[in-house]
């Protein structure tokens, strides 16, 4: 989990500077984005989604993504109105929505339901037919529509996950395409702060790559699969989005050391800081001799720790803002 911690992290400052960065281009440009699902909470690729409004010549039209995912950038301030259509579905049309300079609107609700006159029953007898919903829904969840988010829970009463989930969340993480590019990416940012002590050049570059996969592949499996799998916890972060500023702050930086077990009960996050200091002690075998010892065991897991309660942190205040979520409906 510490790759993805980095990058989001990264996407957390690239979040906050893009805004200011399209300022600067036209200050008074905005954003509507949002994504397409049908009643019961799937995502739907391949709409059309036309919007009307002002500055626009003709109406805008795009075709939603394979995550359902749709934006409309660079747009003027006024009254727009969306309206989506995809074949077998009624149309979805948006109430009048109003666009302040430099805004980025996310379109929630925007669910089409079946054109014939059918009823459709989805019945989901079994817990873990619910969390097995619920987890690929969070499988869909990108920042900004990239980054992989997928340790977060947005419904404040999920299904517990099960051993296999645990396992199949963690390997999901581990091996994304944006997940591996992290690594590379922290790993020249290693090569640049000479840190491990390994040679410069391809082959340290090559020994810090490994490394770094190692670190975050150690940190998610033990820390994320197998000791919650023990342990019986949940090892994702669960939003709260409600409450004082300072209630959810609280919340954020306790969450390395509370998480809810998977009889649904608060208690001390054993798993999140096993899983770091496991993976920091592992380290002793592959690092140099120079960046060995009981020293640097500790250093590094505190160093996790830390970047767990800033990564928590920034999910609560910002990136719930640039990710595309659903609901899962039971």
């Amino acid at each position: 989990m510490r790759t993805q911690r980095i990058w989001l992290l990264i996407l957390a400052a690239v979040a906050i500077a893009a805004p200011l960065a399209a300022q600067d281009t036209n200050p008074a440009s905005g954003h509507i984005t949002g994504t397409v699902t049908d009643v019961n909470g799937d995502t739907l690729s391949g709409a059309t989604v036309t919007l009307q409004g002002p500055g626009l010549k003709d109406p805008s039209k795009i075709m939603s993504d394979d995550n359902g995912f749709f934006e409309f950038k660079q747009l003027v301030p006024g009254n727009y109105r969306v309206i989506i259509t995809a074949q077998g579905f009624g149309d979805w049309t948006s109430p009048d929505l109003v666009l302040n300079s430099g805004q980025y609107l996310i379109l929630t609700d925007s669910k089409l339901h079946i054109a014939e006159v059918t009823t459709t029953v989805s019945v989901v007898n079994t817990p873990e037919e619910v969390a097995t919903e619920q987890v690929k829904v969070e499988e869909t969840q990108r920042v900004l529509g990239i980054i992989p988010n997928f340790y977060v829970v947005y419904d404040p009463n999920p299904a517990p996950l099960t051993t296999k989930l645990k396992f199949h969340l963690a390997l999901k993480t581990s091996t994304d395409v944006v997940t591996v590019l992290g690594v590379a990416a922290l790993a020249s940012m290693n090569q640049a702060g000479n840190t491990p002590n390994y040679v410069q050049g391809a082959k340290g570059y090559g020994e810090r790559f490994g490394a770094a996969a190692a670190d975050g592949l150690s940190d998610i499996m033990i820390g994320g699969a197998i000791l919650p799998s023990l342990l019986h916890q949940d090892p994702r972060y669960y939003y709260q989005g409600t409450g004082t500023n300072k209630s959810r702050a609280f919340h954020a930086l306790s969450s390395p050391f509370l998480c809810r077990g998977d009889n649904g009960r608060l208690q001390p996050n054993y798993s999140s800081i096993g899983g770091d200091l496991g993976s920091s002690a592992l380290s002793n075998l592959y690092y140099p001799a120079s960046n060995r010892g009981a020293g640097l065991v500790f250093q590094n897991f505190f160093l996790s720790t830390s970047e767990r309660m800033l990564s928590d942190l920034i999910q609560e205040f910002v990136l719930s803002r640039v990710t595309p979520r659903q609901k899962v409906k039971n």
